[in-house]
């Protein structure tokens, strides 16, 4: 899944210590994250986040996409989202089952689990696509939701930020270490592909339909 909104808000963060004693709603190692960024977090699940921003109980909260959010009735306890963080910066599913009980199978039955897993995420990945895009149309257009891009000098504290906890949990954790390094060099080889390889979408999207941008006779 594509890169989760910062969260929803009262109002624009414009900067890192907008953050001080903000009540947010997070989970996971974003918990670490937003206490050093100086919110008090709440953990609460999905199904309670909406009420308590409507009750006051929080001041702002993240969960996971446009169209979650707005089946949850997020637009209707805050009109303000802010696009892009690297709390949770893309997002995997998995399938998860007992190896013991795998390896039992025959390999025909694990050909169709694994045909199956790969086939039910290929199918979220692609319908995402098209159902995140359509909501955040609506969310501005029939739900009145502004959207602003969160600023770069607070994605660059969390980054650093998310280093200062890592370190600490690797030095505890040989497991959590070992999977932060393969995650780090696998990163390293990906992404720099990546930049190099994609072109701009942005230079694309100027061109078809930004302020500038010629009618396309076709």
């Amino acid at each position: 899944m594509p890169t989760q909104p910062l969260g929803w808000f009262k109002r624009p963060i414009a900067k890192f210590e907008d953050f001080r004693g903000l009540k947010y709603r997070t989970v996971g190692i974003s918990i670490d994250l937003f206490q050093a960024m100086g919110a008090a977090v709440n953990a609460l699940p999905g199904g309670e986040i909406v009420s308590a921003m409507d009750r006051g109980l929080l001041d702002a909260a993240e969960f996971n996409n446009a169209s979650s959010d707005r089946a949850l009735g997020f637009a209707d306890v805050s009109k303000v989202c802010m696009l892009q963080s690297y709390h949770q910066n893309a997002e995997q599913f998995e399938i998860t089952f007992n190896k013991t009980k795998y390896d039992a199978l025959p390999d025909k039955l694990k050909a169709i689990i694994a045909n199956a897993v790969d086939a039910a995420s290929a199918d979220m990945s692609q319908k995402a696509i098209d159902r995140y895009s359509q909501d955040y149309v609506e969310l501005q257009s029939k739900d009145n939701v502004k959207f602003y891009k969160t600023a770069d000098a607070v994605l660059q504290k969390q980054l650093e930020l998310y280093d200062e906890i890592v370190a600490k949990k690797a030095a505890d954790n040989p497991l959590f270490k070992e999977i932060v390094q393969s995650q780090l060099a696998f990163a390293r080889r990906t992404t720099r592909w990546e930049q190099d390889t994609v072109v701009s979408r942005k230079m694309a999207f100027d061109h078809y339909f930004g302020p500038n941008a010629k009618p396309v006779k076709i």
